[in-house]
């Protein structure tokens, strides 16, 4: 993928930065092996974008190029990636199954933290999956096995994740958790919360992204009030974000001629495809725009 434009990472940069109190921007700037810890779930551990790391445990699906490991290589990071796919802000702060908390990768000389989560915890790329299924889970069937497994999933009684006010709250609430143990183990750390590269276009919908016209209008929501809310806890809470929705959206949407997202539908020869994900581009402009705002 070419290098993003100059002046628009810049500008990313900045308004990631401005966007934080002074107490982040204060924070001294770190030099080459300094330790860096990356938090979060697949929009952070790359799921979908070949090779996977096989040190790390399988169901992670995680990426050797996820932003992560990019930035890491640009600045020569000292990284410990414990990012996993379909983790959600429980598994930050607590065990989830045979892996220990998110949160155990800190030690006090931790001088970076990167994170991405909150759409599992209101079923977000779930729901835009679901919804892409439509009424006949065998139609999409060779385009997505995952449909028959959402299928079976309603027969047996399952019901996919819906988000309640209560259940926004709670994430709000498990984010700003996540600061304050992030600053009681890492006293000394930048703390970024990475938002959710945009998936669906604002205007027409394409052959990548079949949805209705409620589910889409549904699933634009869910990513506007998401980003929202991780932008309101890293300025209450003295983190910094970066808004790569901003950056992505309107421009590298699943139906954008140059697309940071992978649609529904695998393409021919895909490896390790999972829809409604960043694709190796995607998370090469996450890692170029990190690297461009944390200055030097």
């Amino acid at each position: 993928m070419k290098s993003l434009a100059r002046g628009t990472i810049m500008a990313l940069g900045l308004t990631a930065l401005a966007a934080s109190p002074a107490a982040a921007r204060d924070k001294a700037t770190f030099g080459q092996g300094a330790r860096y810890v990356a938090m979060g779930s697949s929009f952070a551990s790359g799921s979908g974008v070949a090779p996977y790391d096989p040190a790390a445990p399988a169901r992670c699906q995680r990426s050797t190029q996820n932003y992560a490991h990019q930035l890491a290589a640009k600045r020569n990071l000292a990284l410990v990636d414990v990012t996993c796919g379909g983790a959600t802000t429980a598994h930050i702060l607590g065990a989830w199954n045979e892996l220990p908390p998110q949160v155990e990768a800190l030690t006090a000389d931790t001088a970076l933290v990167t994170i991405t989560i909150g759409g599992n915890d209101i079923g977000y790329i779930g729901g835009l999956i679901a919804g892409s299924c439509g009424g006949d889970p065998n139609s999409a069937a060779v385009a997505q096995p995952l449909c028959q497994m959402i299928a079976a999933g309603r027969r047996g009684g399952a019901a996919m994740l819906t988000a309640t006010e209560a259940g926004w709250t709670k994430v709000g609430e498990a984010l700003a958790d996540i600061v304050r143990e992030i600053r009681r183990r890492a006293p000394r750390a930048r703390i970024v919360f990475v938002d959710y590269l945009t998936v669906l276009p604002d205007g027409a919908l394409c052959s990548q992204t079949p949805l209705s016209f409620e589910a889409a209008r549904g699933g634009r929501a869910t990513a506007a009030r998401l980003a929202a809310l991780t932008a309101s806890v890293a300025r209450r809470n003295g983190a910094e974000v970066l808004p790569v929705s901003r950056l992505s959206r309107g421009r590298h949407d699943a139906c954008a001629a140059a697309p940071w997202m992978a649609g529904f539908i695998p393409p021919d020869a895909s490896r390790g495809f999972v829809p409604y994900h960043p694709n190796l581009a995607g998370m090469t402009a996450v890692a170029e725009a990190l690297d461009r705002s944390l200055g030097r």
